[in-house]
């Protein structure tokens, strides 16, 4: 027998068919009048500009000044007067993007797309796609782990662009032998009403709405998601969904062996085509509580490896929904169509969703069996899966994922001081970071560009002038505490002014990019600028952050994005602050050994 919740509130899960708003859209009259509306927003927003092509030199230079040499810095200075000298490359390049902007509805967005995600070859799973860490459900039964329109948001008066939203939902990446692409299926005629549900490795189609259009209710939800559980009790099955976390070409060359098969064709189109997906995950192995949190992380980020639950997954999957027996619960979503912020606002709306009672009784109708999806595995597909295990489970030893929950105060501190949150927290990370080095990195920070159509992101440098004073400033012993909190204010404020700058279209690391992407399109070679040694420390980004600020008391987690880097995520609340810290073990590992080395070399 199945006993009561402490919280008679709808089952978790209850939010994703019924009560989370999106889901209406996918009626066809529904989604009609929405996308009407949507596309009158989003004529109104304004194009990503191309900023001056002296001012992104300038500020190039500056943003340098704190991570290299002043010999490097006088060469590249070199290479900067003679890309923009009159009438030389640099100015042709920037013409050529000029008139990008004017044909395109945003020169940047499938320039950007492409060489950020699908071109890139490493496996999605740690190295791309974020998890994200829910408060732990208190499940007294397996009830408990089973069970209109999007206001437009703006940002300092400004409206933003919608776009991301309504990527989300029935999409999937599908991989290529060069490059990936994503597939959205709620932009056909006839949009999905089906998400699938994967429990023991086994996936099935749940079909969530009733034949006259309307939406299961919770207790619909319930019944069928028991039905789901009650078949897949047996776990000696191939986890198939591990495949989706092999290196992208031996994954697309998987695929396409995968789906040679007419029943392995339709079982993945169904996974493709849902709405999105739901993992009811075994429990993760008992931990003290004070690593529970970076456990959780991990398992988010990738299952655990393929003892655990990574075969629970379709990490193509643009979005799922991780809910464990013990009560561990979140989401890994794949990182192509959306950024993390309309990620974490539907997680708030579902949240709050949950806690309302749901008042719609549910109708005295049998429901279907949710159907389950066959796979036939032949011998070369049990070689993909096993050589897929293999590599996953290098990659899981490899990561080191701590989250943290820093208690003395959250973001009302730096604002009772007139300080940005994100800006004071950017400050900490250099100063830790040079505390442990002894210099600043290159520091990539998202800055959303969603004030224009179809925006993405440009990158917010932390690394500045102002910043490195301060942090040389903690150590100096000659130096009064007054000028230190002066110095620590003035970097604050350069952190502030250069996001400022990035939001609204006019930082540097998308126009570079542009620049030489535009080399590439019109066949010139690729000019010495990026060919120079600090473009290369530039852009090698030992810190790789994140602010994700979310109602809900969660966080973000994500992987370095390079082997000896750190990534870190954070969602400042009012009265503490939450951090996601990763970094490759490997590199440790590597440090030790070249420390070892040196050492026996001295002595010889």
């Amino acid at each position: 027998m199945l006993g009561q919740r402490l919280n008679p509130d709808p089952s978790f899960l209850a939010f994703s068919m019924q009560g989370a708003k999106p889901s209406s859209w996918l009626k066809p009259v529904a989604l009609r009048k929405l996308r009407g509306r949507y596309l009158t927003h989003q004529e109104g927003l304004p194009h990503l500009p191309v900023p001056p092509l002296q001012q992104t030199l300038d500020r190039y230079l500056l943003a340098l000044e704190p991570v290299i040499s002043e010999e490097e810095l006088s060469h590249t200075k070199d290479l900067v007067r003679d890309f923009q000298k009159p009438g030389g490359v640099g100015g042709r390049l920037q013409k050529g993007l000029e008139r990008r902007a004017r044909k395109n509805e945003n020169w940047l967005s499938d320039w950007w797309l492409k060489t950020a995600y699908l071109e890139y070859r490493l496996p999605v799973v740690i190295h791309s796609s974020p998890g994200v860490v829910l408060p732990k459900q208190d499940f007294l039964d397996r009830q408990g782990q089973l069970s209109e329109t999007l206001p437009v948001e703006y940002l300092g008066g400004k409206p933003l662009c919608m776009n991301q939203y309504y990527q989300i939902l029935s999409s999937c990446r599908i991989p290529g032998p060069k490059r990936d692409s994503v597939v959205n299926y709620a932009k056909g005629k006839k949009s999905p009403t089906h998400i699938t549900v994967v429990h023991n490795f086994q996936f099935f189609q749940l079909d969530v709405y009733s034949s006259d259009g309307s939406p299961l209710t919770t207790d619909q939800i319930f019944i069928q998601l028991e039905k789901i559980w009650n078949t897949s009790l047996q776990t000696n099955k191939e986890p198939i969904g591990i495949l989706t976390s092999n290196h992208r070409n031996s994954w697309a060359k998987a695929y396409n062996n995968l789906i040679k098969d007419k029943t392995n064709k339709e079982s993945v189109r169904t996974i493709e085509k849902s709405i999105f997906t739901v993992c009811l995950d075994a429990p993760i192995p008992r931990v003290s509580d004070d690593v529970y949190k970076s456990r959780v992380a991990a398992q988010m980020l990738h299952g655990g490896g393929s003892r655990w639950n990574s075969g629970n997954r379709w990490f193509d999957k643009t979005l799922q929904f991780i809910v464990a027996e013990d009560g561990s619960c979140g989401l890994v979503y794949e990182h192509a169509p959306s950024e993390g912020p309309p990620i974490v606002a539907l997680l708030d709306h579902i949240v709050e969703y949950t806690k309302k009672p749901e008042l719609v009784r549910s109708p005295m109708v049998p429901l279907p069996m949710p159907k389950k999806l066959r796979f036939n595995i032949t011998p070369e597909i049990k070689n993909d899966i096993e050589d897929a295990k293999q590599n996953l489970n290098i990659m899981v030893q490899d990561l080191d994922v701590k989250v943290i929950v820093f208690h003395q105060f959250g973001k009302n501190f730096p604002k009772s001081e007139k300080i940005s949150p994100d800006a004071f927290i950017q400050v900490a990370l250099q100063l830790a970071y040079y505390r442990m080095y002894g210099e600043l990195c290159s520091t990539y920070e998202s800055a959303s560009l969603r004030m224009f159509r179809l925006g993405r992101t440009d990158t917010i440098r932390s690394a500045s002038v102002d910043v490195l004073k301060f942090v040389q400033s903690m150590s100096a012993d000659n130096i009064q505490d007054q000028e230190k909190a002066e110095l620590l204010r003035r970097a604050t404020q350069a952190h502030r002014s250069y996001t400022d700058m990035a939001i609204r279209g006019n930082a540097i690391d998308r126009h570079l990019l542009g620049l030489k992407l535009q080399a590439i399109e019109d066949l010139v070679s690729i000019p010495e600028l990026f060919m120079d040694t600090a473009y290369a420390v530039a852009m090698h980004f030992n810190l790789s952050t994140s602010q994700v600020p979310a109602k809900t008391d969660c966080v973000m987690c994500f992987g370095p994005v390079v082997p000896d880097g750190y990534g870190v995520c954070y969602n400042p609340m009012e009265e503490h602050i939450n951090f996601a810290i990763s970094a490759f073990n490997s590199c440790t590992l590597l440090d030790m050994r070249l420390l070892l080395q040196s050492n026996l070399k001295s002595k010889l």
